[in-house]
């Protein structure tokens, strides 16, 4: 697929100002105002996160209420049950609270509802049986914006509910004692893109902070530093900007989960192949979330809670292994959906948007896929897996179009839908199925233009190959953790060399780069359908790295594309 590629633009009296005050490189200096920090004191915060320049989490509206009504169940032995969702951010929010009640002496209940069974949010069965059980206090973690209905009912059965959110807010909050969501009008928080275990990790923050003044900690208190382990992994799995608050829980989550001694996550590391002193943020993305999140697509969340809260290492182990078995499954049945939908939607899609429907779908993978299509085709995309009466939809959306907005313009053909930009769910009944499909199309066709289906490539800056070494590739990595809103440095060779190309692993494709006189080996991943390639003139744009085997450490590139004239660079 054609690309276009942007290279940022160079501003010389700025990097200058940078490279004087922080002692860095000049090409460090660019890749810090390329993503806004132009004030040498925040680009220094930014290089350096620390755990002091947290929000205060009362800045959260109605934190004052959540914790005075929890502080008040406490002190009355009130049933308290943590309701959350059944994805990695919701687990880990659900464990976070969990572990913290526990340390302060609390028993809390916790409920992940069930994917196919329940659907997302707050369930009314579930309300009902809870109220039944004698619970008198709900708090949802990553969950609950959107249920008005169902926060409505607890209220009548004598159930309080504190709502903990990240998602968008619908126009009609839910009735609840408590709403914490950054996003909720009037709320002063001033970072808005907390994932559902960030605003978890302040409630607690301010719980403590209450309880401290309360007199409740006769003895030590929680130190809530070794739980950002949990908090990093959340945050990266939602696929939430690396910014801000964001960036700290990330930077000091990752250190935690190195010398981790949760059970649980050691032994999710260890069957997920991934070595305690090598855990990054792609470590996470690729190797531990989908292992967590497989529970919740193909089987049933608890099984990840269970390890998550795991005390013992050879349960521990079980769990890992049963959640390693369930990703497995879970790919399996990916490649299979995702054959069926490239099947459906053909070679290329004339509409500027895709949307399928089939009733033999898992409602655990039809995201995934959805992510897939829009890769390969750059147009949003919706997959509806239908069952009896009920469709179950998952939309996936392009960089430049908000597809929670598409899916709202089609809000009338729906029973529900919520989401925030680049990712929504739907439940749609099987009469309005058609309809909606055709109703999507048409909006897609009508708002989307050529230029929005056209996937750029953003280049950080233009170098020479002779210029890559170890200090350089240092200070970009002191830019990490790299994800959402922070991407990894991207760089571009003009009128490179392709000496080679070699497919590795049927997918990926290995390359010999020569540039200035210097040459160097890469990889770029899911790029075999370009081999073979070689010869000069070539735009290479790539990230580089420190290959580290067998004790031996090489400077390496990481191809992101290649093109044959790099005009644009």
């Amino acid at each position: 697929m054609k690309k276009r590629w942007k290279v940022k633009r160079i501003n010389k009296e700025l990097g200058d100002v940078l490279v004087r005050e922080l002692n860095i490189l000049p090409l460090t200096a660019q890749l810090l105002i390329n993503r806004g920090l132009v004030d040498a004191d925040k680009a220094f915060s930014f290089l350096k996160p620390e755990l002091k320049d947290l929000h205060d989490p009362f800045l959260l509206k109605d934190m004052d209420l959540a914790v005075e009504r929890i502080s008040t169940a406490i002190r009355r032995g009130e049933r308290i049950v943590v309701y959350g969702d059944y994805d990695v951010d919701g687990t880990t929010s659900t464990a976070l609270l969990r572990l913290f009640f526990s340390e302060i002496g609390v028993d809390v209940g916790c409920h992940i509802p069930d994917r196919l069974r329940d659907g997302y949010g707050l369930n009314a069965g579930a309300v009902k049986r809870l109220a039944a059980e004698g619970v008198t206090l709900v708090i949802t973690v990553d969950c609950g914006s959107s249920n008005v209905e169902e926060v409505r009912l607890a209220g009548t059965l004598g159930v309080d509910v504190i709502v903990t959110d990240h998602h968008e807010m619908p126009k009609e909050p839910p009735p609840a004692y408590a709403i914490l969501n950054p996003k909720q009008s009037g709320c002063a928080f001033p970072f808005k893109g907390l994932a559902g275990v960030g605003v978890a990790f302040n409630l607690v923050m301010a719980l403590r902070a209450r309880l401290r003044s309360s007199g409740w900690f006769t003895g030590g208190e929680p130190n809530l530093k070794k739980h950002l382990d949990l908090v990093s992994i959340g945050t990266v799995a939602d696929i939430v900007p690396l910014l801000d608050e964001n960036r700290i829980f990330v930077s000091h989550g990752l250190r935690e989960l190195e010398r981790s001694s949760r059970p649980g996550l050691k032994a999710l590391m260890e069957a997920a192949g991934v070595r305690p002193g090598r855990v990054d943020a792609g470590a996470i993305a690729f190797q531990l979330a989908p292992r967590i999140n497989a529970a919740g697509r193909v089987a049933n969340a608890s099984m990840a809670l269970d390890l998550l809260l795991a005390g013992d290492h050879q349960k521990a182990a079980r769990l890992a292994g049963g959640l390693d078995m369930e990703n497995t499954s879970r790919q399996r049945i990916e490649e299979e959906t995702l054959k069926e939908a490239l099947a459906m939607t053909g070679e290329n899609p004339s509409d500027r948007g895709i949307v399928l429907c089939s009733k033999g779908w898992h409602p655990g993978v039809i995201g995934i896929v959805a992510s897939r299509l829009v890769e390969r085709f750059a147009r949003p995309a919706v997959l509806i897996a239908l069952d009896g009466e009920v469709g179950r939809g998952s939309a996936r959306g392009v960089k430049s179009f908000n597809i929670l907005e598409g899916i709202a313009a089609c809000g009338h053909l729906l029973e529900r839908y919520g989401g925030h930009r680049a990712a929504a769910g739907l439940t749609v009944a099987r009469e309005r199925v058609e309809e909606f499909m055709a109703e999507f199309v048409r909006y897609m066709n009508s708002t989307l233009t050529d230029d929005d289906l056209t996937p750029e490539i953003v280049l950080d800056a233009v170098v020479s190959l002779d210029e890559i070494d170890r200090r350089m590739i240092s200070e970009m990595d002191a830019l990490s953790p790299f994800g959402s809103s922070n991407r990894e440095p991207l760089l571009c060779l003009q009128d490179a060399e392709i000496l080679s190309t070699e497919v590795v692993g049927s997918r990926h494709l290995r390359f010999k780069v020569l540039h200035n006189g210097v040459s160097r080996s890469g990889i770029g991943f899911n790029l075999a359908p370009l081999h073979p390639i070689q010869g000069e003139g070539y735009g290479i744009a790539f990230s580089p790295f420190v290959d580290e085997w067998n004790g031996t450490k090489n400077l390496r590139l990481r191809i992101k594309d290649v093109e044959g004239a790099c005009k644009l660079c």
